[in-house]
């Protein structure tokens, strides 16, 4: 089982990667169950999304601990890492993130997907970069799996860009470990 929190801006596609990860997870078998939260200014106010994937039936879709950070900014950072569980796995956006210690009890993982999605020209895919790093990271879906599920989410709501694929790959393959 995996308890994961996605954080960030409104409009980073907080909320969109969490849906992309319970797609692909459903459709490898898993139960999954995913609930948001976001400010009422939406677009540049704070975003999140609880996602729980597992094997088994999921008792509640509200974790206490998280085995899984992923945030896109600093506030979602500093808001969510004292609620990560020891061994646990933090993927951070290093775009807009100062430099800083990390917790030695979390294994921390760096991309800096703001930057990365920008540079391939699909500066709204920042979400699906650090999908890439936190599929590196974990080992949570098999990445061939990862990438079929991509293309089949975007293709079914009729936006199917082979920039996302791009944006994954580059996450998978360039995340670092803090």
């Amino acid at each position: 089982m995996a308890d994961i929190i996605m954080a960030g801006f409104g409009g980073q596609g907080v909320l969109t990667a969490g849906k992309i990860l319970i797609d692909v997870a459903a459709h490898e078998g898993k139960n999954v169950s995913w609930t948001s939260s976001y400010g009422a200014e939406m677009r540049g106010g704070t975003a999140s999304c609880s996602v729980v994937i597992s094997d088994e039936e999921i008792g509640s879709p509200y974790p206490t601990k998280l085995d899984i950070l992923l945030a896109l900014n600093e506030p979602s950072y500093d808001k969510f890492i004292g609620q990560m569980r020891d061994g646990g796995t933090v993927i951070v956006n290093s775009s807009l993130m100062s430099e800083r210690e990390y917790p030695k009890n979390v294994n921390v993982y760096l991309i800096p997907a703001t930057d990365r999605a920008n540079a391939i020209g699909n500066g709204r895919a920042a979400n699906i970069v650090i999908l890439g790093a936190m599929i590196k990271a974990t080992g949570l879906i098999d990445h061939n799996a990862f990438e079929e599920g991509l293309d089949r989410y975007f293709s079914r709501k009729g936006h199917s860009n082979p920039k996302n694929l791009e944006a994954y790959r580059i996450g998978r393959d360039e995340a670092v470990k803090a």
